[in-house]
């Protein structure tokens, strides 16, 4: 059964971010109805209860953590993450 997701992330500067998101979760999960946000920092999902920490995990990995979920010299790291895919977004 499908569900929909709503997940507040930290770091969505622009649309090659958007563009690497959208790559990036398609790449792991089956969803559909993915919605990026970057007012509100959120992506929107809709996908098997099973998918949404594969999504989560991508976004992290990506350097787009769950809001409050790092802080510090990770919260760094996945900054410096977020600019490495935000340039490969705006490539493709």
């Amino acid at each position: 059964m499908s569900h929909t997701f709503q997940v507040e992330v930290e770091n969505i500067k622009c649309g090659g971010c958007e563009n690497s998101i959208v790559k990036g979760i398609h790449s792991v999960a089956e969803v559909s109805a993915l919605v990026i946000d970057r007012e509100k920092q959120l992506v929107s999902f809709t996908g098997e209860e099973s998918i949404k920490q594969t999504v989560i995990d991508k976004l992290r990995a990506m350097g787009y953590p769950e809001k409050g979920s790092v802080s510090g010299l990770a919260a760094g790291l996945t900054n410096a993450k977020s600019f490495v895919s935000c340039a490969i977004g705006r490539m493709s």
